[in-house]
């Protein structure tokens, strides 16, 4: 898929909407309508990520020496929780990602969170602001597309 961009990159040429036909112009529209749909699914993957990196640095909070010995709930799947007990209250095992899993102390565990909560949150950003240029080029195209449509009607009549 090509890339389209308002911003003028390098190993990129620049199109001059108006040379474009009404066909041209609205395959380019569906092709930014795709594009801003997977940035849409995107986001919504990311905000996932991020409530659950954000979650888990908070039931951290909850971790203290004084809950050493106390029954919680264990959880074996994203809806399934079996009892046990507080152990070890100075360190935690966290999920990585893909099955892999690591022990930290709890101070790190929450650094690791809050870490993973930032570089989340940039992307998110990223992908908001292309989404916007991307949406830009999609109202101009939209724009020149209804001037040609009208300019034929006025031909034809």
């Amino acid at each position: 898929m090509a890339q389209i961009s308002a911003t003028e990159q390098k190993g990129m040429q620049q199109i001059d909407l108006t040379t474009l036909n009404i066909q041209q112009l609205y395959q380019l529209k569906q092709q930014l309508d795709q594009e801003l749909n997977l940035f849409q699914e995107s986001l919504a993957s990311l905000k996932m990520a991020q409530g659950k990196y954000q979650n888990s640095g908070e039931a951290l909070e909850k971790i203290t020496p004084q809950s050493e010995g106390q029954e919680i709930l264990v959880p074996l799947t994203g809806s399934m929780y079996v009892p046990g007990k507080l152990h070890d209250t100075n360190n935690v095992i966290i999920d990585i990602g893909t099955r892999y899993y690591v022990e930290k102390d709890v101070e790190g565990a929450k650094d690791y969170f809050q870490r993973k909560v930032k570089f989340v949150t940039e992307q998110m950003e990223k992908i908001q602001w292309l989404g916007l240029e991307k949406s830009k080029i999609r109202d101009a195209v939209v724009e020149i597309a209804e001037m040609k449509v009208a300019q034929q009607q006025q031909q034809q009549s």
